[in-house]
């Protein structure tokens, strides 16, 4: 089975001594590609410089995340538009609301957001959109700018069923963390992931964050790792009443696609 990560926080300090064990760890699970995710101006260069060392497994995304919405300049403008301009990014991103942590006061998350909203649609790029207690003005923006772009993802998504049809209404695609393995808190999306079209759905870790919590051997240490995407797959994939070998068939061509992974010119 392959499978792709399409979240993986790759830049994060927790990955600074051991990441070519960890993706060696991940490619003998059939984790054959991730897309490394931009959070902010050192993490979109960082992953643009791990892009060109693991050239054809690592993707990156470049992005201003909504807790760091405060910090958005001209110079973060301009290194997204560069990176989009020359082709060396999959999506923009990861943007968004974020009124659970608050991080950033909401008008610079809004204003931020629609700045990168406006750089996807003037260079046809794909957003990789993070949204979590906001969803009312998250659709509401995004209506605004959704016929102008190619395609957007709801990367970990956490919401309720409403959220869910909205979200489908917007003809945006879904990505599934290791938050649905919670069962203090992710247990709910089990009712209602059965909605998402079989080509919308993407599956992601996060990591380091959200480790499963159903791991049977869980490390002391609380980091996830791309490694444990497949078990994040069986479990999606048992909720959904198909075997795991179809849902890593399918998310891997959605992926594939939404991110146009065979288009990508490394560097």
């Amino acid at each position: 089975m392959e499978f792709i990560d399409i979240g993986a926080n790759l830049t994060h300090s927790a990955f600074r001594h051991d990441l070519p064990q960890v993706l060696q760890a991940a490619m003998e699970v059939g984790v054959s590609r991730l897309i490394v995710t931009g959070t902010d101006d050192e993490g979109n260069r960082q992953a643009q410089a791990l892009v060109q060392q693991y050239p054809g497994q690592l993707f990156a995304t470049a992005g201003v995340h909504p807790h760091h919405a405060g910090d958005y300049t001209d110079a973060s403008d301009s290194l997204i538009r560069e990176l989009a301009k020359t082709g060396r990014i999959v999506a923009i991103g990861e943007c968004g609301l974020d009124y659970n942590r608050n991080y950033s006061p909401h008008p610079a998350q809004r204003e931020t957001f629609e700045k990168q909203l406006r750089i996807a649609a003037e260079h046809q790029i794909p957003i990789f959109a993070h949204m979590r207690d906001a969803y009312d003005e998250f659709a509401v923006i995004l209506k605004d700018y959704r016929a102008h772009l190619s395609a957007v993802v709801a990367h970990c998504f956490t919401g309720e069923a409403h959220e869910l049809e909205g979200l489908l209404g917007l003809d945006c695609y879904i990505g599934l963390t290791g938050w649905i393995c919670d069962e203090r808190r992710g247990y709910h999306l089990h009712g209602y992931i059965h909605r998402i079209p079989a080509d919308r759905l993407m599956i992601e870790t996060d990591a380091p964050y959200l480790l499963p919590r159903d791991l049977h051997a869980r490390p002391r240490d609380r980091r996830n790792v791309p490694a444990y995407l497949p078990h994040i797959a069986q479990v999606i994939a048992s909720i959904l009443n198909k075997p795991v070998e179809q849902l890593a068939e399918e998310t891997t061509a959605t992926a594939h696609r939404f991110f146009r992974l065979n288009q990508y010119a490394n560097g």
